[in-house]
């Protein structure tokens, strides 16, 4: 597992005009790239499509299943801190050629996931990234000043709780297994599914301490 230190050098970072001219070189490039692919007979317009459509039909919703899960069946739970690929495959969630890192929120430790290279995310469980993800503020932000740029989320992370920032890269992605709100038990999953936000589950947000 990576934390920010070990993810990516940061002694270079892109201005906002560099970023935008960057963005703009690599829809060109994205455009280019897969017209080849066509013309070669690699890849179908049909099938790109498809897969378009199949990432937009994801949603946190899969990511709250999987959390509420951990929260009712502690050896799924254990197994899934333990190697979170293999797991949310199980319910039908392949990760591709990244590697699932679930992280826990405990009383002392609060993660928070960023990706200051780029935007990685873990789509196959949460679907498509919030705007503010990419943003290069949250980019550049969250590692320096965690507990400042969580309090501008609203969410006010006591001195006595270490923040753990992880940095995806393209090779890893993470999922912050929130802690269960006291007042749940007897709860399935599927009411508790309706409890938990995509934000909790990147880290920027709490759910409430009791329901």
């Amino acid at each position: 597992m990576q934390t920010h230190d070990q993810a990516h050098d940061h002694r270079h970072e892109t201005l906002p005009e560099q970023e935008e001219h960057l963005s703009a070189y690599h829809q060109r490039l994205e455009i280019a790239l897969r017209e080849l692919l066509i013309e070669k007979g690699l890849v179908t317009a049909e099938g790109i499509r498809q897969q378009v459509e199949e990432l937009e039909v994801i949603t946190p919703m899969q990511g709250a299943q999987i959390v509420a899960k951990a929260w009712v069946d502690p050896e799924f739970k254990q197994r899934l801190l333990d190697n979170g690929t293999t797991v949310v495959a199980e319910m039908g969630v392949d990760m591709g050629d990244t590697e699932l890192y679930v992280v826990e929120n405990t009383e002392s430790i609060h993660n928070l996931v960023v990706c200051t290279l780029c935007s990685c995310y873990p789509r196959p469980v949460l679907g498509f990234p919030p705007s503010w993800y990419k943003s290069r503020e949250y980019r550049s932000r969250a590692v320096r000043e965690p507990r400042a740029v969580l309090k501008e989320f609203g969410t006010e992370i006591p001195e006595s709780v270490t923040i753990r920032v992880h940095d995806s890269t393209a090779d890893m992605r993470y999922l912050v297994l929130p802690q269960r709100p006291a007042g749940t038990e007897g709860w399935d999953e599927a009411a508790l599914a309706g409890l938990i936000s995509r934000d909790s589950m990147i880290g920027v947000a709490q759910l409430s301490q009791s329901v």
